[in-house]
């Protein structure tokens, strides 16, 4: 374990999911330049794969893990169980100041549970999203830790009312902006370039893509989505028959890979325009959306990048806990409904698709405004 730095207040910082990385890229480096604070990492293993963990650390430029619990896959109770039952024995040896958690996820909640009840202050980033669809189990994550958090830092201004609904103390509340959006900003330029990806694809040469031309991305990965064999093949039948008109990249998460081979979809999906791929890397990812005719996504955090971008944005969701996405920025929900889907790749033909702008404070700076609380609160 790395030795505490002396004159200096430790902030214990949890990782555990591909998001995570994105968002506490740039907290780790405004902390690495902190006079009083210093930044502890570390990673739960709650995602394990190469392509999907260890890559987005080299890319981000994010300094290896101080501690990984490599907790690995589980049903939702046995993984939140395990990252606690590994992570206590690290925040006792750690004593930080306060646990500063991102997100959503199992890892969330799981690193903000043990240090409430042992009393360490809890800072939570991306505060106060709500989709209210307790169907959803982030959803269920993100009200206990916010219920947990000492310390509230929020993406967007719609955020507080949703907290001060549940009884929260506005005066703990921080509005911020997205460190999200931080990281794409700081890496917007270190792209790689689609052309450079698509190249590396089978079947892009045949539809005329190794040097551009237009394309959708497309990500799925949500339990709603891709656990139900009916409502997978249909989406998968749906976006076949549309890549028929435009060719969509899809690189698939390993779970989600599974489900479609385990439905038998794989010979739907093979010798169409809808390119199934595996994971990519962050930076060839940013590349890919960046330079996207549209992206069609289930995803959180892509309805806040493609905002960012200002390339259009299909939600193949019923809710979103980011409705500035829709409400200011380029995305549309349409569900995963084949007709709204249709519909809306009709209108992007038509009209170029949705046009938006850039929320408040969603210019990358997020991270320094949340560090300088931080200071205020547990500086030496």
């Amino acid at each position: 374990m790395t030795e505490p730095v002396p004159g200096k207040a430790t902030i214990l910082c949890v990782v555990g999911a591909r998001p995570n990385f994105m968002k506490i890229a740039p907290i780790m480096r405004a902390l690495g330049e902190s006079a009083t604070l210093d930044g502890f990492l570390v990673h739960t293993g709650q995602h394990y794969d190469e392509a999907m963990s260890d890559s987005f650390f080299a890319d981000l430029g994010i300094a290896r893990p101080d501690r990984n619990l490599t907790v690995g896959s589980g049903s939702h109770a046995v993984q939140t169980a395990e990252i606690m039952r590994r992570f206590e024995p690290v925040l006792d040896e750690a004593a930080p100041a306060a646990v500063l958690v991102v997100g959503d996820v199992n890892s969330t909640i799981a690193a903000a549970l043990v240090a409430a009840k042992k009393q360490v202050p809890v800072v939570h980033v991306e505060a106060g999203l709500r989709s209210y669809d307790r169907a959803m189990p982030e959803e269920i994550n993100r009200v206990l830790t916010d219920q947990l958090s000492d310390l509230l830092f929020t993406t967007e201004r719609h955020a507080l009312d949703n907290v001060a609904r549940e009884g929260i103390d506005g005066g703990r509340v921080y509005f911020v902006g997205n460190t999200m959006i931080d990281t794409l900003l700081m890496n917007r330029e270190r792209a790689t370039p689609a052309r450079q990806t698509l190249a590396g694809l089978q079947r892009t040469k045949a539809l005329g893509l190794v040097d551009g031309g237009d394309y959708a991305a497309l990500t799925l990965h949500r339990p709603s989505n891709v656990d139900n064999p009916e409502m997978l093949r249909r989406l998968i039948t749906c976006l076949v028959g549309e890549a028929e008109r435009l060719p969509i990249i899809f690189p698939a998460h390993p779970r989600t890979r599974g489900r479609i081979e385990a439905a038998g979809l794989l010979d739907v999906v093979a010798g169409s325009r809808l390119i199934l791929t595996d994971p990519l890397p962050y930076l060839a990812m940013l590349g890919l959306m960046a330079e996207a005719k549209a992206v069609l996504t289930d995803s959180g955090g892509i309805q806040e990048e493609t905002t960012a971008l200002g390339v259009p944005c299909f939600t193949l969701r019923t809710s979103t806990e980011r409705p500035i996405t829709v409400d200011e920025g380029t995305n549309t929900m349409v569900g995963p409904d084949p007709d709204a889907i249709r519909a809306g790749l009709d209108d992007l033909f038509a009209t170029g698709g949705k046009a938006g702008r850039v929320p408040d404070l969603w210019d990358g700076k997020a991270a320094n405004r949340i560090v300088t609380v931080l200071e205020r609160t547990f500086g030496t």
